[in-house]
């Protein structure tokens, strides 16, 4: 079973992105990593490649084609606006997450620190854009556990940069298929008569045994042609970036979030089985920020997630959800 998952999973983005308009298509490679803010626990590692299939942008023109979406998300359309449409994507992402307490040398871990825990995952997203506001659709299917191949991953990526060898991945979370459904929308407020500089708020929700959430989120940018990649940030929770990024602009942006989490896998353990557990503050107040550059048909977006501004350091899930995170997009 273990070595069927990533070829069941590239399997499934083949026949997905069968459907992807000729010319519109974009791929991603993203790189979730705490190496970026100097830290290696908690949120470790997640690897993602995405398609996206769009119509209407960048242009923002009347949105007659729009991309067809798949059996994930169907059950969720009906929340999904039917005004007049300027835009819509349809994102499909296939990557692996990994969580890990902080000395990774025991091999019976801290009790009171995150449990070793890995996650494959596959998400549809799918996202509509209209004149000032977005609206956003996601479903997520996988499994956690040994068959998720955490340990693997790790160990090979520590071997080749010479790093402590983790001990504690017996310990980690049992097999358990998983799912997550939400929702969200993004207004924007704000924009200056040049489109250099806008002012974005969003709220989201998302219900399932992978998390249960709901946020909300005030974000400032600047940069150029903004009016084209405003939606693009309901997308980010899924690990999924700015798919209309490769057309010319670039910005920077800062984003306060004030969340409240339900439930959290990765905290709280396996759902129908005992397992590794931590207790952890449900609320979160947090700075994202990052930049977005494109050119010719490729972008590269640099962020730093999840940098808590109320919790104390002594909060194993606030201090240790920090992560950054990398990805280039390219068209084709």
């Amino acid at each position: 079973m273990m070595k069927q998952l990533p070829l069941l999973g590239a399997t499934l983005l083949t026949l997905f992105s069968a459907s992807l308009h000729a010319g519109s298509g974009i791929a991603s490679l993203t790189l979730d990593n705490d190496y970026f803010i100097n830290r290696d626990d908690g949120y470790t590692n997640g690897l993602y490649f995405t398609l996206y299939d769009r119509s209407g942008i960048p242009a923002m023109a009347d949105d007659s084609t729009a991309p067809e979406h798949s059996v994930l998300v169907s059950p969720l359309m009906w929340s999904m606006p039917t005004e007049r449409q300027y835009g819509s994507v349809n994102a499909l992402k296939f990557g692996q997450s990994m969580f890990t307490p902080a000395d990774l040398t025991l091999t019976e871990p801290d009790p009171n620190d995150i449990p070793y825990s890995a996650m494959l995952s596959l998400t549809n997203s799918y996202l509509v854009l209209n004149q000032d506001h977005a609206d956003v659709v996601h479903s997520t299917l996988g499994i956690v556990g040994p068959a998720a191949l955490g340990k693997e991953s790790q160990k090979l990526v520590h071997q080749v940069l010479g790093s402590d060898d983790p001990q504690g991945w017996g310990s980690q979370l049992h097999n358990e298929l998983v799912f997550q459904v939400g929702r969200g929308r993004i207004w924007r407020h704000w924009a200056s008569e040049l489109d250099n500089m806008d002012l974005l708020t969003s709220l989201k929700g998302s219900v399932g045994t992978i998390r249960s959430a709901a946020s909300s989120s005030l974000i400032v940018r600047y940069g150029r042609d903004l009016k084209r990649s405003f939606g693009s940030f309901l997308l980010l929770d899924s690990r999924t970036t700015n798919p209309v990024a490769v057309s010319g602009e670039w910005y920077v942006y800062a984003g306060l979030q004030a969340e409240y989490v339900f439930n959290e896998i990765f905290m709280d353990g396996n759902t129908f089985r005992d397992s590794a557990s931590v207790n952890y503050d449900h609320s979160f107040i947090g700075l994202n920020f990052g930049v977005a550059y494109s050119w010719g048909r490729s972008s590269l977006t640099f962020a730093v997630n999840h940098s808590d501004l109320l919790q104390p350091s002594k909060d194993r899930y606030s201090d240790e959800t920090r992560y950054g995170t990398l990805t280039y997009a390219w068209q084709f």
